[in-house]
C-alpha cells in the first residue's frame, strides 16, 4: 500500500470513529454527561486557540515534557552505556535498579512536589524518572546484544576501545534507543500532566483538573485531544530523527523512498 493511500485510510478511520461517537451521543445510546459531545469538544478546542487561552498552559506543559524527555533520554543513554560496558558496576547496582524500576514511580510526584516545589521542576523530575528507565534498558540491552563475532573482528582489525564505542556499540545502542523513544514521549507527557494534577496553577493538566471539578466532560476531552495532538507531533519528530540517523539500517532506504 502506498503511503498516500495509507494516510487517507488513517484519516478516514479517524473521521469514522468521530462520526460514530457523535451518533452514539446524539441518540443518547451513550449518555452525554459521561461521554460528552464531539462537536462541543471541537468547539472548545477552537475557542481555546482563537482566544489564546490555551497557549500559556500548553507552553508550560510542552516545556515540562520536552525537558523531561531530553534529560531522561540523555541520562538513560549515559548510564545504559556505562553499565553495559562495566560488568562490576552492573552487578553492583542491579538490585537497586531492579527495585527502582519495579516501584510505581508516579507515587514520587508528591515527594518531588515537597522537594522542588509546585513549579516546573517537580514535573520535570517526575517525567525524567518515567523516561529514564525506558531508555536505560533499551541502551543496556542494545549494547549487550552486540554480536561477539563483530567485536572479535573489529578487535582483530585493530579497533581500540574508543573506536569500538563509536563504530560498534553506539550504532547498536542507537537502534534500540529509537525503538524506545516513541514510548518515552508518552511517558514524558504523563509525568508533566500527573504533576500538574497534584499541584499547579498552569498547564493543560491543570485545565483538565479544573474541568473535572465541575463535571465538564467536554472540556476534559478537549484537553485530552490537545495533549494527544501534541504527543503525535513530538512522536513524528522522533520518527524524522530516526530516519535521518539510522539510514545505514537495511531497508531504511526503501522505507524512506515510500
Amino acid at each position: 500500500m502506498r503511503r498516500g493511500t495509507l494516510v487517507v485510510c488513517q484519516i478516514g478511520l479517524f473521521v469514522g470513529l468521530f462520526v460514530l461517537w457523535h451518533v452514539l451521543t446524539a441518540t443518547e445510546i451513550l449518555p452525554k454527561f459521561f461521554f460528552g459531545e464531539p462537536l462541543v469538544v471541537l468547539m472548545r478546542v477552537r475557542d481555546w486557540f482563537v482566544s489564546g487561552k490555551i497557549y500559556p498552559h500548553l507552553g508550560v506543559t510542552l516545556i515540562e515534557t520536552i525537558l523531561a524527555f531530553l534529560i531522561g533520554t540523555a541520562l538513560g543513554l549515559v548510564f545504559g552505556l556505562w553499565l553495559a560496558l562495566s560488568d562490576f558496576a552492573a552487578k553492583l547496582l542491579n538490585p537497586y535498579i531492579t527495585a527502582l524500576n519495579s516501584m510505581p514511580r508516579v507515587i514520587l510526584a508528591p515527594i518531588f512536589a515537597v522537594w522542588f516545589g509546585l513549579d516546573i521542576k517537580s514535573k520535570v523530575m517526575l517525567g525524567i524518572t518515567l523516561v529514564f528507565f525506558i531508555v536505560f534498558f533499551s541502551v543496556y540491552n542494545g549494547v549487550r546484544e552486540v554480536s561477539p563475532t563483530i567485536l572479535a573482528n573489529a578487535r582483530m582489525l585493530g579497533a581500540n576501545g574508543r573506536q569500538l564505542l563509536r563504530h560498534v556499540y553506539l550504532p547498536s545502542a542507537t537502534a534500540w534507543v529509537f525503538s524506545s523513544l516513541h514510548a518515552s514521549v508518552g511517558m514524558a507527557f504523563v509525568g508533566a500532566v500527573v504533576g500538574e494534577y497534584l499541584g499547579s496553577a498552569r498547564g493543560v493538566g491543570y485545565l483538565i483538573l479544573q474541568a473535572e471539578g465541575v463535571f465538564d466532560i467536554n472540556t476534559v476531552f478537549a484537553g485530552v485531544l490537545v495533549l494527544t495532538a501534541c504527543a503525535l507531533v513530538l512522536d513524528y519528530a522522533v520518527t524524522l530523527a530516526e530516519r535521518r540517523l539510522l539510514r545505514w539500517r537495511p531497508g531504511s532506504v526503501s522505507s524512506n523512498a515510500s
